[in-house]
């Protein structure tokens, strides 16, 4: 197009008077600030309310270093401290807040730890495995209050009453078999700072192996990134820009857990991770009982390590517009007692626990042989408390025939302690067998008993916990070989009860805790098992009976090494 010069001029006054109007409409339109929203996480807390030793190794130390901390009194002063900096702070969880608890909590149904988060200002968290534990009855009344439990025992007993979790349980993939629908609300919506956030939450869709089976017959329990992603669409409809995920899933790295952006995350959630939506930019997990703070792809995965000796801290920057994510950051704090004050109301409930559980958890049981019996296993997989928990089960059932007892590791929570001169204590000891799992008698082949130590060595391949080869009673014994092809791990000619070879054909009375009896801990073999009797005798009676009968013998219990019951070649 051609322009004169007068029209030229006309074109340029225009052009300068719109970008002049422009400027100064830009200049009258305010910035729209970021909006931060901040975020506390916790996961696997087991009903920790009380100050523990433990071990942490942080990315600037060459050691570990052994701290006093954690609890609700020091958890509960970090939050304080944090809400002063953020009144609207955002406290979520990722599983496992109770259920594997210490007496102090256990004794009475987890009720002081829930009452405990529920002060804390927890809002949301994803339900897990353990959850469960105590079957679904017992968990909708821990949830919703009341007193009709199936453990009249414990139920109401530090209080009174009780009123229920104030704060919301959710998981998108536990399905009512019956309605095909939720049993849990799927997701949680908290409005902060003008901005809807849509927690979604869920557990591994292996839960089932970790229950005993009768508490959870009523669900299914489906895909976790499948369950996930269906909840974006209703969420979206009710105005959510933001989606974070609270998955009781994990994984395992070898970085520290305070290292920024570890690269290096392995194990089952990368996989869910992978397929969510997009949307989804942070996951809460849980589960793997490890400290991370990980990138997979553009998202950020968190753990809290265990028993609150970690909080997760987060800090979500929104665009002050669209609300979307531009940025992450997130650490992982050590829960070292802090300077800041203790909440009074959190040290009211941590003494009435105390002074609740004293009597039964301070009653002296039995002398052992070593001041500590432990639960580590050496490179074969066996461990000198593994050993006599599952001799307390063979002397518990002898006498109906019971012949040999397989034992999960995972189902021994902590070492046996003592207290001064060798003796442990009714608290120490309900700490390491804390289920109140029944024994089940139950009738194998000798070809069956081959597969289920062969199926035990597949853990190590399948699952980010780690070993978990059976403990096995007095008699029986035999050799393995990590090199060998997977199913032909265990040298055939070394299986042995008593120093005789089994036999194929011949069928075995064992016993095993209903747990894993009911093919638990992915070990479907149990499941085939024959003529299968529930003794209804917990298997915390049989080893408070064993220890203490063993010391009025003067033989007490103890080793600091394994009886060479399990070997490994290679």
């Amino acid at each position: 197009m051609h322009l004169s010069p007068s029209s030229w001029s006309r074109f340029t006054r225009t052009a300068i008077s719109l970008s002049l109007s422009l400027g100064l409409l830009a200049c009258a339109t305010p910035q729209v600030q970021p909006i931060v929203v901040n975020m506390v996480a916790i996961n696997d807390f087991h009903g920790h309310i009380d100050k523990e030793k433990f071990t942490v190794t942080r990315a600037k130390d060459s050691a570990p270093k052994t701290l006093v901390g954690g609890g609700i009194e020091v958890l509960g002063a970090n939050l304080q401290a944090w809400r002063k900096e953020d009144k609207d702070m955002l406290f979520v969880g990722g599983g496992d807040l109770i259920g594997a608890s210490p007496g102090i909590s256990s004794l009475f149904a987890d009720e002081p730890t829930l009452d405990a988060l529920s002060q804390m200002g927890l809002r949301v968290s994803a339900l897990g495995n353990h959850e469960f534990d105590a079957g679904l009855k017992e968990l909708k009344r821990q949830i919703h209050g009341g007193c009709d439990s199936p453990r009249p025992d414990k139920a109401c007993k530090l209080f009174g009453h009780y009123a229920g979790a104030q704060f919301s349980y959710i998981a998108a993939n536990v399905i009512d078999k019956q309605t095909n629908m939720p049993m849990f609300p799927a997701y949680h919506i908290e409005q902060v700072k003008g901005v809807k956030i849509g927690f979604i939450g869920a557990v591994l869709r292996d839960t089932p192996m970790m229950v005993a089976s009768d508490n959870v017959k009523d669900l299914n329990f489906i895909d976790e990134a499948e369950a996930i992603n269906r909840t974006i669409p209703a969420l979206k409809a009710q105005g959510v820009k933001v989606f974070v995920v609270l998955i009781h899933e994990g994984g395992t790295t070898t970085e520290a857990f305070d290292q920024p952006a570890c690269s290096q995350l392995k194990g089952p959630i990368v996989d869910i991770v992978n397929r969510l939506d997009p949307a989804i930019k942070l996951i809460v997990s849980g589960h793997s009982h490890t400290g991370f703070i990980c990138k997979v792809g553009d998202r950020t995965v968190t753990q809290a390590q265990m028993y609150g000796h970690l909080l997760t801290r987060i800090a979500l920057t929104l665009d002050g517009s669209s609300h979307q994510v531009t940025n992450i950051e997130a650490r992982n704090i050590v829960m070292e007692t802090p300077s800041a004050a203790v909440p009074e109301a959190l040290t009211s409930l941590m003494n009435k626990a105390k002074e609740g559980s004293h009597a039964i958890i301070t009653q002296p049981v039995a002398r052992l042989a070593v001041p500590v019996l432990s639960r580590k296993m050496n490179e074969a997989g066996e461990s000198p408390l593994g050993n006599v928990v599952a001799d307390a089960q063979l002397a518990a059932v002898k006498s109906m025939g019971v012949q040999i007892v397989f034992m999960n590791n995972k189902g021994i929570r902590a070492n046996l302690e003592t207290s001064s001169k060798n003796i442990s204590t009714y608290g120490q000891i309900s700490t390491v067998l804390p289920f109140g799992n029944t024994l089940v008698l139950m009738s194998m082949t000798g070809a069956q008993i081959r597969t289920l130590l062969e199926q035990q060595m597949w853990l190590d391949e399948e699952s980010p916990d780690g070993r978990n080869v059976l403990q096995v009673s007095d008699g029986f014994s035999y050799i393995w070989d990590r090199n060998r092809p997977r199913g032909q791990r265990v040298l055939p000619e070394s299986v042995k009860l008593h120093g005789v070879a089994l036999d194929d054909q011949k069928e075995y009375r064992i016993a095993a805790n209903n747990f894993i009896a009911g093919g638990g801990d992915r070990l479907p073999i149990f499941s085939q098992a024959m003529n299968k009797v529930d003794t209804g005798i917990k298997d915390l009676d049989v080893f408070l009976d064993y220890i203490k009968a063993r010391d009025q013998a003067g033989s007490p219990v103890g080793s600091e090494n394994p009886a060479g019951r399990v070997k490994r070649q290679n």
